[in-house]
């Protein structure tokens, strides 16, 4: 499973979301699952049940900092596919040349 996600709160937007989102790495860093961080989310890879254990963490440990969190969630369930994260960017560039 790929699984893109992204959770911040909304109350702590004035003292910047970085750190914030770093507890949030720290708890994909030590799933031992594959990801990759960008601007506005991070790419997760790995079994469904250990994916939607890391988006539950992750929202839960935002949810015991913030009175209000915002998560979003995108799934891309194949069954067969491994390292998807790497191999679906390196399709599009293999095609543009």
């Amino acid at each position: 499973m790929l699984a893109e996600l992204s959770v911040f709160p909304l109350d702590k937007g004035a003292e910047g979301l970085s750190r914030y989102v770093a507890g949030s790495i720290r708890i994909i860093e030590e799933s031992g699952l594959d990801y990759e961080m960008h601007a506005l989310g991070t790419l997760i890879e790995g079994p469904t049940d250990k994916v939607f254990e890391v988006i539950r963490k992750c929202h839960e440990n935002m949810a015991a900092q913030s009175d209000r969190v915002v998560t979003y969630v995108k799934i891309d369930d194949r069954k067969g596919h491994e390292g998807t994260i790497r191999k679906k960017v390196e399709s599009v560039r293999e095609k543009l040349g």
